[in-house]
């Protein structure tokens, strides 16, 4: 099947905002009194904003919280978030990831993100890089988290290509998964590398210049 696009997880793939997530998360959990540390933030890698808050809240042991309650948590992390991610600058995308965009670009693929944030048009924004994709899926036009391939297949339609014809590049193994579930090959990199579902493994970003032919 011949590639047409690139679809790219954001965080760990095109940026790097783990730590940004953990400092944020580790504020709101230590307000409610609950442990928290970079191994349980790993568990955190790929999923939406209230999952991760509900894998958070495995350790709390006040009483139970409502709807809204959560609601008030999650958006109190967002805040921290944002503000963390307002000190983001162009220098945040490595000159490597930029050149293997714009050599895809040149060669006639079209690129996208698919994203479980939703904050990932105002990263992009921050680093400058929004007019390098022809389409952003993320948490805001989702309801299913990966390793549901809802946020994948939705760029590809907005992309206008078939699943197929499609190659998701991702981080995670819940990446990986959710690519695979919607009928995409996988390009992994870093700590998705060693997964033996992925199609491609990279060792580093520009080799993606060497699959896409």
């Amino acid at each position: 099947m011949e590639t047409k696009a690139f679809i790219f997880d954001l965080d760990g793939v095109i940026v790097f905002t783990d730590k940004f997530h953990y400092q944020a998360w580790k504020k709101m959990a230590d307000g409610m009194g609950i442990y928290f540390d970079e191994t349980i933030n790993n568990r955190l890698r790929g999923v939406s904003r209230m999952d991760s808050l509900e894998i958070i809240l495995e350790r709390y042991e006040g009483e139970p919280l409502s709807r809204s309650e959560k609601e008030a948590l999650a958006e109190e992390k967002n805040a921290s978030y944002r503000e963390l991610l307002a000190t983001m600058t162009p220098a945040d995308v490595t000159d490597e990831v930029r050149a293997a965009l714009k050599e895809l670009r040149d060669r006639g693929y079209k690129l996208a993100i698919g994203s479980s944030s939703k904050n990932a048009r105002f990263i992009l924004e921050k680093v400058e890089l929004l007019d390098a994709f022809d389409a952003i899926s993320d948490g805001n036009n989702i309801t299913n988290s990966k390793p549901d391939p809802e946020v994948f297949l939705k760029a590809a339609e907005y992309l206008g290509e078939k699943p197929e014809e499609c190659i998701v590049v991702e981080d995670a193994y819940a990446g990986v998964d959710a690519a695979k579930a919607g009928g995409m090959r996988a390009a992994a990199i870093g700590d998705a590398a060693s997964y033996e579902k992925a199609d491609y493994k990279l060792d580093v970003f520009e080799d993606l210049l060497k699959i896409g032919l």
